[in-house]
This record gives C-alpha cells, structure tokens and sequence, in this order.
C-alpha cells in the first residue's frame, strides 16, 4: 500500500475542511431562507391572535424547537380584552403569559435587555417557559417597543448545546425585532377598529358593531344548535332627565348605565349602545330563564343605584327590559331575516315593558 503523502494529506484536509464549510454554508442558506419565510408571515398579519399563533405554533414546528412560549406585558389588559373578544371570551392560549406587570421580565433581563442563552432554571425560567419538561438549555430574547420591555419569547430544547452560552444570537434578535414591530402593528390595527366600532361617550361597542358581531352569533347558535338570547334596554324617561339637569348630566347616567350592565354580563356577551338611551345585549348560550335571571340582576341594579347629576343632585334611574330568543325551529333560513326578527322581538318586548308601567322585564317569545 502506497503511504499518503504530507501534501497529499494536507489537500484531504482541505477538502474536508472546504466540505464541511460547503455544508455549513448550505445549512445557513436553509436557515435563513426559513426565517425570511417566517418573518413574511408575521409581517403579513394585522390580526393580534394570529400572529400569537404564528410564533407559538408555526416557529416551534419550522425550527424543530422543544418549547416555545411566549410573555408579554399587559398591565392595562388590552391584550387580555382583544384576545377575549377575538376568542368569545376567552384569552388564556396555550404557551401565552400574560403579566401583569414588568417585574419578572426585569429580574431575568437585568438593565442590558440582551438576548440570553444558557442553561434551564425552573426557579428562574418557570414563571415564562411552559411546558419547561425536559427542558435543558434556553434561549430568551427580549421584546423591545419603543424603547420598552414588551415581552419576551422564550424557546426551550432537550439537548444542552442548543442554547449554549456564546452562540451567536443574530438570527434570534432579528426576530425579537420582527415580532416587537408586528405586535404593535397588530395593536394599533386593532385600536384603530375599535375607535370605529366602539360608542364614544359610554365605551361599549356601537351598533354598527353589534349587527355585524350579531349576524356572527346568529349563525353560530344556529349551526350548533345553541340557545341564544338577545336583551333590549331603554332608561326610563330619559329626555326628562336631559331637559332638567341638562345633557352633561344625561351623558354621565348614560356612561353609568353602560358600566352597570356590564358589571351583571359575563365576559362573552356583547353589549352595545343601540342610539340614544337605548342599550342592547347579546346572551351566547344562554335560555330564556336564564337570560331574565340576568336582565332582572339588571334592573334592580339600576333601581337601587345611587345617581348623581353633574351638580351633586341624587336622581333616581330606572331601566325597561325586553327579552327574546333565537327560535329554534328557524335552522336553514335566511340569516339577515333571522337576526332582524330576533333583535325585533325584543324591541316588541321593550314597548310592551313601558306600556306596562317601565321598570320591569318583558319576554317576548315568537
């Protein structure tokens, strides 16, 4: 067998050396290819849920991750109310944190806000990295929105050298970067909706809301075969109370009107201001016993609320209520017909209310 020689062997080396490189660079090009993929999703939605869903699913599943979660900093709860209304009600979503306040965030990250890669501490980590089992090494990349800590997305392996101190975090940061300005963009879409869908003077959804998000309703009770109710309430003698103590003192019981129903409401329904004094309520699965159970919650409520004008005058508000139900009969018929009889059925109820005498609850079933 002929020996290699020196030079010979040097060459292999290289080759090998040049393979290895070749290879490497092949894996990067794939790499990067992925995350500009990935990021031209995220970029490409406007909807808050959807980009939540985005990183915690479609991430773990492209860049073959152990755990991805995601923490985000909601101290007014406007994520929690956007996520409930998108969710009918319900905000909590698996590998989701949402704070309450920074305080966590600021103990892990300290005042650098830089990417951190190491080892998996449950004491440190378990409050943000959920499911954290089996879990060996992290990589936590702070979410920065205008110069503040928003968040933090939070990824978790099995194998100790995937997230070891002194890797190169460039990729990571870039995408903390592309994620912080998606959220605000989500945000600020959705505040923007809400500014054209939401009743200025008492802060509950206007009606243009209430007939689209009716419609919604209509057809989900429909298609499941679920009860749904729908409330009307109109303030007693209302012009009585603007031509004596005057509109601003109207517009405060107004405001405090729409505060007290929804403090009766769960968090899936939907209460909309239906023009002037008027109101009007959504009940999801909810039967007729069920939904004056709740209304009449509503009236002694309001009966037994202290109001006060804008000069310190108690005045005593009173609501009419009527009520009606989706009939059930009525599966496969026109759903713009549907919702308008089921919303006229309560309007039907509520004459009948004041008719009787105000201040009282009236079912109306078709």
């Amino acid at each position: 067998m002929r020996m290699e020689t020196s030079l010979q062997i040097e060459n292999r080396n290289l080759r090998e050396q040049l393979q290895t490189l070749l290879a490497e660079a092949r894996l990067n090009e794939q790499k990067m290819r992925r995350f500009d993929q990935f990021e031209r999703r995220l970029i490409g939605t406007r909807s808050l849920e959807e980009l939540i869903q985005i990183l915690l699913r479609s991430f773990k599943a492209v860049f073959d991750h152990d755990a991805v979660t995601l923490a985000l900093i909601d101290q007014e709860y406007e994520i929690t109310r956007i996520l409930e209304e998108s969710n009918k009600g319900e905000a909590q979503t698996a590998g989701l944190v949402l704070l309450e306040s920074a305080d966590v965030l600021l103990k892990l990250y300290g005042e650098n806000f830089r990417p951190f890669l190491g080892a998996f501490d449950a004491l440190r980590h378990g409050a943000i990295l959920k499911p954290a089992a089996g879990c060996v090494s992290v990589a936590l990349l702070p979410i920065m929105s205008q110069g503040e800590l928003a968040g933090s997305i939070n990824l978790g392996s099995c194998t100790a050298e995937r997230f070891a101190s002194g890797h190169g975090t460039d990729f990571l940061e870039r995408l903390a970067t592309i994620f912080a300005i998606c959220l605000e963009n989500a945000l600020n879409h959705d505040r923007l909706k809400r500014v054209g869908l939401t009743d200025t003077l008492t802060g509950v959804n206007n009606r243009r809301y209430f007939e689209s998000r009716c419609l919604e309703e209509v057809t989900h009770a429909q298609r499941h075969a679920l009860p749904l109710t729908c409330m009307f309430l109109d303030v007693d003698k209302f012009k009585r109370i603007n031509d004596t103590f005057g509109h601003q003192s109207g517009d405060k019981v107004l405001r405090n009107v729409a505060g007290l129903i929804k403090l009766q409401l769960r968090a899936n329904d939907v209460i909309a201001r239906y023009g002037g004094e008027e109101f009007i309520v959504l009940l999801p699965q909810t039967d007729l016993a069920q939904a004056c159970d709740i209304a009449e919650r509503v009236r002694s409520a309001m009966s037994a609320h202290p109001f006060q004008t804008i000069s310190g005058e108690s005045i005593q508000v009173t609501i009419s209520i009527g009520i009606s139900i989706l009939a059930a009969e009525a599966a496969g018929k026109d759903i713009d017909v549907l919702a308008e009889k089921f919303i006229g059925l309560a309007d039907e109820a509520l004459h009948q209310a004041k008719r009787e005498g105000r201040n009282r609850v009236v079912c109306r079933v078709d």
